[in-house]
């Protein structure tokens, strides 16, 4: 969304109006990966799955359950009326970060969004449609090495980790949990497993909208136009 110029949003939105919102926190990933990972693992997904199915993908939200949630509930709250009255139908919160507060959040700030049964929303982790043998997560090992090294090659640093045995179940100094990436990630599996995200995502966001009163048809005009001081 950030990158697109009104009438691309404005044609987005009446094509689809489906908006994927990704949520992730700064967190230490192992010597190897950016501590922004689960966000940007979440956003890359993302607009994959929206070039695939269509939709906008809002910016990365950087905010994780513990902030105080009695504070932080309302302002996502406020986010999502935002873009329900900008014209969106369906409203995803996909979170990278695999705690099960997290989607809680996200679920109590959508509920009064979605109340009036105008819009439908749903908070998810990013494999929550596709976990299996080739869609799945971890702690800085295997999988989110392999996200990285798909989506985003130059942000991986494997040397980093050194050629000696990691300390087991995300105990430092490296603090990662699940198969060695030095050995078991790839590119090939990250682009496996983010397209089978991606695709699964997708095809959430167009049942939701199907299921809406109108299906695709917006309940509301766009509100964006040339002239028209509006902002999210």
């Amino acid at each position: 969304m950030q990158f697109m110029r009104p009438a691309q949003l404005e044609k987005a939105i009446r094509d689809f109006p489906v908006v994927y919102v990704p949520f992730g926190l700064i967190e230490w990933h192992g010597r190897h990966l950016p501590v922004g990972n689960d966000a940007l693992k979440a956003h890359g997904i993302l607009v994959k799955a929206a070039e695939q199915a269509g939709g906008v993908v809002y910016p990365p939200v950087y905010f994780h359950e513990g902030f105080p949630r009695e504070h932080l509930v309302p302002v996502l709250t406020a986010l999502f009326e935002r873009l329900k009255k900008t014209g969106f139908r369906v409203i995803l919160g996909v979170s990278g970060h695999n705690v099960q507060g997290q989607i809680d959040m996200i679920n109590r700030a959508l509920a009064p969004v979605v109340a009036d049964g105008t819009v439908a929303g749903a908070g998810l982790w990013e494999i929550t449609l596709s976990q299996g043998p080739d869609s799945n997560t971890d702690h800085a090992a295997k999988w989110e090495t392999s996200n990285m090294m798909f989506l985003y090659p130059d942000l991986v640093d494997l040397k980093a980790l050194g050629d000696g045995p990691l300390a087991p179940d995300m105990k430092p100094p490296d603090g990662i949990g699940g198969l060695d990436p030095r050995k078991h990630a790839s590119v090939e599996v990250g682009q496996r497993n983010v397209d089978l995200a991606a695709q699964a995502i997708g095809k959430k966001a167009r049942e939701l909208l199907e299921a809406l009163p109108g299906g695709r048809d917006a309940s509301r005009p766009v509100t964006i136009s040339p002239g028209h001081w509006w902002m999210i």
